[in-house]
Formats: C-alpha cells, sequence, structure tokens
C-alpha cells in the first residue's frame, strides 16, 4: 500500500499552523486584555480633561461678559472655532 504524501503533509501543515494561530490568538487576547485597561484609563483621563476644559472655557466667557470685552471673546471663539475646523469637527456637525 502506497502513502500518499501530499495528503499527509497537507495535514501535517494544518495542524502546524493550527498551533501556530492558537498560540498567536493566546498572546493577542493577552495584549488585547492590557491595552484594554490602558484604553479604559485613557477614557476617564480624557473624560476628566474634558470636564476641566468646559469649566475653564465657561468661568473664562463668565469672565468677559462681567468685563464686557466683546473683543476678546470674538478673539478666543475664533481659536476655538478654528482648532474644531482643523480637527475637521466642524465639518463634520455641517454634514
Amino acid at each position: 500500500m502506497e502513502l500518499n504524501w501530499v495528503i499527509i503533509g497537507w495535514l501535517i501543515d494544518m495542524i502546524l499552523n493550527g498551533f501556530v494561530w492558537l498560540i498567536i490568538a493566546a498572546f493577542s487576547l493577552l495584549i488585547i486584555d492590557g491595552t484594554d485597561k490602558w484604553t479604559r484609563k485613557a477614557v476617564k483621563w480624557m473624560g476628566k480633561v474634558d470636564d476641566w476644559i468646559r469649566k475653564f472655557i465657561d468661568d473664562l466667557f463668565e469672565w468677559i461678559q462681567q468685563k464686557n470685552l466683546k473683543f476678546l471673546s470674538s478673539i478666543i471663539l475664533l481659536i476655538i472655532f478654528g482648532i474644531l475646523a482643523q480637527l475637521g469637527i466642524i465639518p463634520k456637525l455641517i454634514t
């Protein structure tokens, strides 16, 4: 009885590829789990920074209104809208 070496080679290749992909999947899950923790921390930090920025801008505009500095408020709004336009947020809001 002759052995079909093509089929045996194919089976060995499938088994070895299966083990390699199992190892890749295990390492990927470990890496994803680690980066998931970092992502959660980054999102929490971004939330805190967002709250600080909103409070700063709100306090700044209240101070500008109290001092009646319309020229300063227009420059600040121009800077804020320029930053939002450069980041591509305003075009996304328009469309």
